[in-house]
Protein backbone atom coordinates (compact mmCIF):
# COMPACT_ATOMS: atom_id res chain seq x y z
CA UNK A 1 0.00 0.00 0.00
CA UNK A 2 1.32 3.43 -0.96
CA UNK A 3 2.37 5.80 1.81
CA UNK A 4 0.10 8.85 1.79
CA UNK A 5 0.87 10.90 4.87
CA UNK A 6 3.60 12.20 7.08
CA UNK A 7 3.21 11.31 10.76
CA UNK A 8 3.64 13.73 13.65
CA UNK A 9 3.75 13.51 17.42
CA UNK A 10 1.42 16.33 18.42
CA UNK A 11 0.68 15.79 22.13
CA UNK A 12 2.45 13.91 24.91
CA UNK A 13 2.03 13.27 28.63
CA UNK A 14 4.06 11.24 31.11
CA UNK A 15 4.41 10.13 34.71
CA UNK A 16 7.66 8.66 36.03
CA UNK A 17 9.77 8.39 39.14
CA UNK A 18 11.45 11.62 37.98
CA UNK A 19 8.31 13.70 37.60
CA UNK A 20 4.53 13.70 37.24
CA UNK A 21 4.69 15.65 33.97
CA UNK A 22 6.94 16.25 30.98
CA UNK A 23 8.29 19.62 32.13
CA UNK A 24 9.44 18.31 35.50
CA UNK A 25 10.88 15.19 33.90
CA UNK A 26 12.99 17.03 31.33
CA UNK A 27 14.14 19.56 33.91
CA UNK A 28 15.30 16.76 36.20
CA UNK A 29 17.09 15.03 33.32
CA UNK A 30 18.98 18.19 32.41
CA UNK A 31 19.74 19.02 36.05
CA UNK A 32 20.79 15.52 37.17
CA UNK A 33 17.94 14.96 39.64
CA UNK A 34 17.42 11.21 39.62
CA UNK A 35 14.17 9.57 40.66
CA UNK A 36 15.94 6.29 41.42
CA UNK A 37 15.95 5.22 45.07
CA UNK A 38 16.93 2.13 47.04
CA UNK A 39 13.96 -0.07 47.90
CA UNK A 40 13.81 -2.90 50.45
CA UNK A 41 10.16 -3.81 49.89
CA UNK A 42 10.64 -6.55 47.31
CA UNK A 43 13.12 -9.12 48.64
CA UNK A 44 14.81 -9.62 52.01
CA UNK A 45 18.57 -9.25 51.89
CA UNK A 46 18.51 -7.27 48.65
CA UNK A 47 18.28 -3.52 48.23
CA UNK A 48 18.10 -2.67 44.53
CA UNK A 49 17.75 0.93 43.40
CA UNK A 50 14.52 1.21 41.42
CA UNK A 51 12.08 3.82 40.17
CA UNK A 52 8.52 4.09 41.49
CA UNK A 53 5.98 6.65 40.25
CA UNK A 54 6.13 9.80 42.35
CA UNK A 55 2.35 10.28 42.03
CA UNK A 56 0.00 9.83 44.99
CA UNK A 57 -2.58 8.26 42.67
CA UNK A 58 -3.02 4.55 42.28
CA UNK A 59 -1.27 3.27 39.17
CA UNK A 60 -4.50 2.78 37.24
CA UNK A 61 -5.87 6.19 38.24
CA UNK A 62 -2.61 7.78 37.12
CA UNK A 63 -2.97 5.94 33.81
CA UNK A 64 -6.44 7.41 33.31
CA UNK A 65 -5.17 10.87 34.27
CA UNK A 66 -2.33 10.78 31.74
CA UNK A 67 -4.71 9.80 28.93
CA UNK A 68 -7.11 12.54 29.99
CA UNK A 69 -4.18 14.97 29.74
CA UNK A 70 -3.89 14.05 26.06
CA UNK A 71 -7.52 15.00 25.46
CA UNK A 72 -7.18 18.21 27.44
CA UNK A 73 -4.01 19.31 25.64
CA UNK A 74 -4.86 18.19 22.08
CA UNK A 75 -7.48 19.20 19.54
CA UNK A 76 -9.41 15.99 20.14
CA UNK A 77 -12.80 16.06 21.86
CA UNK A 78 -12.75 12.30 22.42
CA UNK A 79 -10.95 9.14 21.29
CA UNK A 80 -13.82 7.76 19.18
CA UNK A 81 -11.78 7.97 15.95
CA UNK A 82 -8.46 7.09 17.60
CA UNK A 83 -6.61 3.79 17.46
CA UNK A 84 -5.28 2.83 20.90
CA UNK A 85 -1.88 1.10 20.76
CA UNK A 86 -0.48 -0.28 24.01
CA UNK A 87 3.16 -1.13 24.63
CA UNK A 88 3.71 -3.08 27.84
CA UNK A 89 5.92 -5.94 28.96
CA UNK A 90 3.95 -7.13 32.00
CA UNK A 91 0.32 -6.05 31.55
CA UNK A 92 -1.54 -6.55 34.85
CA UNK A 93 1.02 -8.67 36.67
CA UNK A 94 1.28 -6.24 39.58
CA UNK A 95 -2.51 -6.34 40.12
CA UNK A 96 -2.49 -10.12 40.19
CA UNK A 97 0.36 -10.19 42.69
CA UNK A 98 -1.36 -7.69 44.97
CA UNK A 99 -4.50 -9.83 45.12
CA UNK A 100 -2.64 -13.10 45.57
CA UNK A 101 -0.26 -11.88 48.29
CA UNK A 102 -3.19 -10.39 50.20
CA UNK A 103 -5.52 -13.41 49.97
CA UNK A 104 -3.09 -16.29 49.23
CA UNK A 105 -5.69 -17.50 46.78
CA UNK A 106 -6.25 -17.26 43.03
CA UNK A 107 -10.06 -17.15 43.11
CA UNK A 108 -10.32 -13.34 43.18
CA UNK A 109 -7.93 -12.82 40.28
CA UNK A 110 -9.64 -11.53 37.14
CA UNK A 111 -7.82 -12.76 33.99
CA UNK A 112 -9.03 -9.65 32.16
CA UNK A 113 -6.79 -7.58 34.42
CA UNK A 114 -3.79 -9.88 34.32
CA UNK A 115 -2.83 -10.45 30.68
CA UNK A 116 -1.35 -7.93 28.26
CA UNK A 117 -4.76 -6.43 27.40
CA UNK A 118 -5.16 -5.22 30.99
CA UNK A 119 -4.22 -1.67 29.99
CA UNK A 120 -6.85 -1.66 27.25
CA UNK A 121 -9.47 -2.94 29.69
CA UNK A 122 -8.64 -0.24 32.23
CA UNK A 123 -8.80 2.55 29.64
CA UNK A 124 -12.00 1.26 28.06
CA UNK A 125 -13.78 1.81 31.37
CA UNK A 126 -13.48 5.57 30.86
CA UNK A 127 -12.75 6.20 27.17
CA UNK A 128 -14.19 5.00 23.87
CA UNK A 129 -11.56 4.15 21.25
CA UNK A 130 -12.09 3.28 17.61
CA UNK A 131 -10.05 0.08 18.03
CA UNK A 132 -7.05 -1.20 19.95
CA UNK A 133 -3.98 -3.41 19.69
CA UNK A 134 -1.35 -4.34 22.28
CA UNK A 135 2.37 -5.03 21.82
CA UNK A 136 4.46 -6.98 24.29
CA UNK A 137 8.02 -7.31 23.04
CA UNK A 138 9.82 -6.67 26.34
CA UNK A 139 11.81 -3.41 26.30
CA UNK A 140 10.81 -2.48 22.74
CA UNK A 141 7.07 -2.79 23.36
CA UNK A 142 6.10 0.88 23.07
CA UNK A 143 8.82 1.58 20.50
CA UNK A 144 7.24 -1.03 18.26
CA UNK A 145 3.87 0.53 19.09
CA UNK A 146 5.08 3.89 17.76
CA UNK A 147 6.45 2.13 14.68
CA UNK A 148 3.07 0.52 14.07
CA UNK A 149 1.30 3.84 14.57
CA UNK A 150 3.61 5.39 11.99
CA UNK A 151 2.79 2.64 9.51
CA UNK A 152 -0.99 2.77 9.78
CA UNK A 153 -1.21 6.57 9.86
CA UNK A 154 1.19 7.01 6.95
CA UNK A 155 -1.01 4.69 4.90
CA UNK A 156 -4.14 6.63 5.84
CA UNK A 157 -5.79 3.76 7.71
CA UNK A 158 -6.57 5.82 10.83
CA UNK A 159 -6.96 9.51 11.66
CA UNK A 160 -5.19 9.40 15.01
CA UNK A 161 -3.28 6.88 17.11
CA UNK A 162 -2.64 7.06 20.84
CA UNK A 163 0.40 5.07 21.93
CA UNK A 164 0.50 4.31 25.64
CA UNK A 165 3.75 2.85 26.96
CA UNK A 166 3.09 1.53 30.43
CA UNK A 167 4.67 -0.82 32.94
CA UNK A 168 4.33 -1.10 36.71
CA UNK A 169 6.78 -2.88 38.97
CA UNK A 170 6.00 -6.22 40.57
CA UNK A 171 7.94 -8.79 42.57
CA UNK A 172 8.09 -10.96 39.47
CA UNK A 173 9.73 -8.17 37.48
CA UNK A 174 12.19 -7.06 40.16
CA UNK A 175 12.98 -10.66 41.10
CA UNK A 176 13.60 -11.64 37.50
CA UNK A 177 16.22 -8.97 36.99
CA UNK A 178 17.74 -9.72 40.39
CA UNK A 179 18.12 -13.32 39.32
CA UNK A 180 19.92 -12.21 36.18
CA UNK A 181 22.34 -10.30 38.41
CA UNK A 182 21.96 -7.02 36.53
CA UNK A 183 20.34 -4.71 39.12
CA UNK A 184 22.43 -1.97 40.68
CA UNK A 185 22.00 -0.73 44.26
CA UNK A 186 22.70 2.83 43.04
CA UNK A 187 21.41 4.95 40.15
CA UNK A 188 22.91 3.43 37.02
CA UNK A 189 25.97 4.77 35.18
CA UNK A 190 25.47 3.98 31.48
CA UNK A 191 28.65 3.75 29.39
CA UNK A 192 30.91 4.25 32.44
CA UNK A 193 33.82 1.86 33.04
CA UNK A 194 32.57 1.24 36.58
CA UNK A 195 28.90 0.64 35.72
CA UNK A 196 27.44 -2.27 37.67
CA UNK A 197 23.90 -2.70 36.39
CA UNK A 198 20.52 -1.18 35.66
CA UNK A 199 17.54 0.19 37.58
CA UNK A 200 14.10 -1.21 36.76
CA UNK A 201 11.38 1.41 36.97
CA UNK A 202 7.75 2.04 36.21
CA UNK A 203 6.27 4.72 33.96
CA UNK A 204 3.27 5.83 31.94
CA UNK A 205 4.02 7.57 28.65
CA UNK A 206 1.25 8.71 26.29
CA UNK A 207 2.02 9.82 22.74
CA UNK A 208 -0.62 11.08 20.32
CA UNK A 209 0.32 10.67 16.65
CA UNK A 210 -1.54 12.41 13.84
CA UNK A 211 -1.20 13.07 10.12
CA UNK A 212 -1.49 16.84 10.55
CA UNK A 213 1.07 18.77 12.59
CA UNK A 214 0.28 21.03 15.51
CA UNK A 215 2.26 24.14 16.43
CA UNK A 216 4.85 22.19 18.43
CA UNK A 217 4.72 18.90 16.53
CA UNK A 218 7.71 16.64 15.87
CA UNK A 219 7.74 14.39 12.81
CA UNK A 220 8.41 10.67 13.10
CA UNK A 221 10.42 10.26 9.92
CA UNK A 222 12.25 6.98 10.36
CA UNK A 223 11.53 3.56 11.86
CA UNK A 224 13.91 0.62 11.77
CA UNK A 225 13.45 -2.92 13.07
CA UNK A 226 15.73 -5.92 13.43
CA UNK A 227 15.72 -9.27 15.19
CA UNK A 228 19.16 -10.80 15.50
CA UNK A 229 18.25 -13.44 18.13
CA UNK A 230 21.90 -13.73 19.18
CA UNK A 231 21.03 -14.77 22.75
CA UNK A 232 17.96 -14.90 24.98
CA UNK A 233 19.12 -11.98 27.13
CA UNK A 234 22.42 -10.69 25.67
CA UNK A 235 22.88 -8.60 22.51
CA UNK A 236 25.53 -9.44 19.96
CA UNK A 237 28.76 -7.92 21.35
CA UNK A 238 29.39 -6.05 18.09
CA UNK A 239 25.87 -4.64 18.14
CA UNK A 240 24.94 -6.14 14.77
CA UNK A 241 21.20 -6.02 15.49
CA UNK A 242 21.48 -2.41 16.64
CA UNK A 243 23.37 -1.42 13.50
CA UNK A 244 20.68 -3.05 11.39
CA UNK A 245 17.80 -1.27 13.16
CA UNK A 246 19.49 2.14 13.06
CA UNK A 247 20.47 1.70 9.40
CA UNK A 248 16.89 0.87 8.42
CA UNK A 249 15.58 3.92 10.28
CA UNK A 250 18.07 6.11 8.41
CA UNK A 251 17.01 4.54 5.11
CA UNK A 252 13.33 5.22 5.72
CA UNK A 253 14.11 8.83 6.70
CA UNK A 254 16.37 9.26 3.62
CA UNK A 255 19.16 10.45 5.89
CA UNK A 256 22.89 9.98 6.02
CA UNK A 257 24.36 9.05 9.42
CA UNK A 258 26.11 12.43 9.71
CA UNK A 259 22.74 14.20 9.70
CA UNK A 260 21.84 12.81 13.14
CA UNK A 261 22.50 15.46 15.79
CA UNK A 262 21.64 13.55 18.96
CA UNK A 263 21.11 9.91 19.93
CA UNK A 264 19.01 8.97 22.92
CA UNK A 265 20.73 5.68 23.69
CA UNK A 266 19.07 2.58 25.08
CA UNK A 267 21.94 2.78 27.60
CA UNK A 268 20.74 0.58 30.45
CA UNK A 269 23.97 0.53 32.46
CA UNK A 270 24.59 -3.20 32.10
CA UNK A 271 27.97 -4.43 30.88
CA UNK A 272 26.64 -6.30 27.85
CA UNK A 273 24.08 -3.79 26.59
CA UNK A 274 26.22 -0.67 26.82
CA UNK A 275 29.20 -2.35 25.20
CA UNK A 276 27.13 -3.62 22.26
CA UNK A 277 25.31 -0.33 21.72
CA UNK A 278 28.54 1.67 21.96
CA UNK A 279 30.16 -0.54 19.33
CA UNK A 280 27.14 -0.22 17.06
CA UNK A 281 26.99 3.58 17.32
CA UNK A 282 30.75 3.95 16.81
CA UNK A 283 30.50 1.78 13.68
CA UNK A 284 27.59 3.62 12.10
CA UNK A 285 28.20 7.21 13.27
CA UNK A 286 31.91 8.07 12.94
CA UNK A 287 31.06 11.80 12.97
CA UNK A 288 30.39 11.45 16.72
CA UNK A 289 26.91 12.87 17.31
CA UNK A 290 25.98 13.75 20.89
CA UNK A 291 24.83 10.66 22.80
CA UNK A 292 23.23 10.30 26.20
CA UNK A 293 21.23 7.82 28.20
CA UNK A 294 18.49 9.25 30.39
CA UNK A 295 17.96 6.04 32.36
CA UNK A 296 20.10 7.21 35.28
CA UNK A 297 17.22 9.63 35.96
CA UNK A 298 14.15 7.61 34.93
CA UNK A 299 15.43 4.07 35.34
CA UNK A 300 14.72 1.47 32.70
CA UNK A 301 10.97 1.64 32.33
CA UNK A 302 10.86 -1.63 30.36
CA UNK A 303 7.88 -1.72 27.98
CA UNK A 304 7.24 1.99 28.53
CA UNK A 305 10.81 3.03 27.68
CA UNK A 306 10.34 3.59 23.95
CA UNK A 307 7.36 5.91 24.33
CA UNK A 308 8.94 7.70 27.28
CA UNK A 309 12.18 8.31 25.43
CA UNK A 310 10.26 9.42 22.36
CA UNK A 311 8.79 12.11 24.59
CA UNK A 312 12.28 13.00 25.82
CA UNK A 313 13.51 13.19 22.21
CA UNK A 314 10.64 15.53 21.33
CA UNK A 315 11.43 17.73 24.32
CA UNK A 316 15.11 17.84 23.37
CA UNK A 317 14.07 19.08 19.91
CA UNK A 318 11.60 21.59 21.32
CA UNK A 319 14.12 22.95 23.85
CA UNK A 320 17.05 22.59 21.42
CA UNK A 321 18.90 21.08 24.36
CA UNK A 322 21.16 18.04 24.63
CA UNK A 323 20.49 16.13 27.88
CA UNK A 324 23.57 15.21 29.89
CA UNK A 325 24.90 11.79 30.90
CA UNK A 326 24.31 11.89 34.63
CA UNK A 327 26.81 9.98 36.83
CA UNK A 328 29.17 9.34 33.90
CA UNK A 329 32.76 9.67 35.16
CA UNK A 330 35.05 7.67 32.86
CA UNK A 331 33.58 6.54 29.52
CA UNK A 332 34.47 2.98 28.52
CA UNK A 333 34.38 3.71 24.78
CA UNK A 334 36.32 6.81 23.77
CA UNK A 335 34.81 6.77 20.27
CA UNK A 336 31.53 8.14 21.62
CA UNK A 337 30.63 11.79 22.23
CA UNK A 338 29.06 11.59 25.69
CA UNK A 339 28.42 15.07 27.15
CA UNK A 340 28.41 15.38 30.94
CA UNK A 341 26.63 18.74 30.97
CA UNK A 342 23.32 19.70 29.38
CA UNK A 343 23.55 22.50 26.85
CA UNK A 344 21.66 24.23 24.07
CA UNK A 345 22.53 23.54 20.45
CA UNK A 346 20.86 23.19 17.07
CA UNK A 347 18.99 19.87 16.87
CA UNK A 348 17.25 18.87 13.65
CA UNK A 349 17.30 15.06 13.88
CA UNK A 350 17.21 12.78 16.91
CA UNK A 351 17.57 8.99 16.86
CA UNK A 352 16.21 6.98 19.79
CA UNK A 353 17.15 3.35 20.41
CA UNK A 354 15.31 0.51 22.14
CA UNK A 355 16.76 -3.00 22.38
CA UNK A 356 15.03 -5.97 23.99
CA UNK A 357 15.60 -9.54 25.09
CA UNK A 358 15.90 -12.00 22.24
CA UNK A 359 17.47 -9.42 19.94
CA UNK A 360 14.25 -7.51 19.24
CA UNK A 361 15.49 -4.05 18.24
CA UNK A 362 13.79 -0.85 17.13
CA UNK A 363 15.16 2.60 16.32
CA UNK A 364 13.12 5.75 15.73
CA UNK A 365 14.15 9.03 14.11
CA UNK A 366 12.45 12.32 14.92
CA UNK A 367 12.66 15.51 12.88
CA UNK A 368 12.20 19.12 13.86
CA UNK A 369 9.26 20.60 11.96
CA UNK A 370 10.39 23.87 10.39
Amino acid sequence: MKIKNKVFITTTSSSTCAGENNKTLFGNICNAKSGIKQNKNYFHGSTPAIGKLCSDNTFHNELLLQCQNILDQSNLKNFEETLLIIGSSVGGMATTEEIYFKTHNYKNIDPNFHHINTIVNVLNKKFDFYDDISFSTACTSSTNAIGYAHEVLSKGLYKHALVVGVDSLSQTTVGGFLTLGVLSSQPCKPFDVSRDGMNVAEAIACVLLESEPSASAVEVCGVGYSSDAYHMTHPHPDGKGAVSAMSKALLMASLKPEQIDYINAHGTGTIANDNAEANAIATLFPHKPYISSTKSITGHTLGAAGALEAIIACMAIEAQTIPKNTFLDVPENNKLNLPVVSFECNIDYVLSNSFAFGGNNCSLIFRKVK
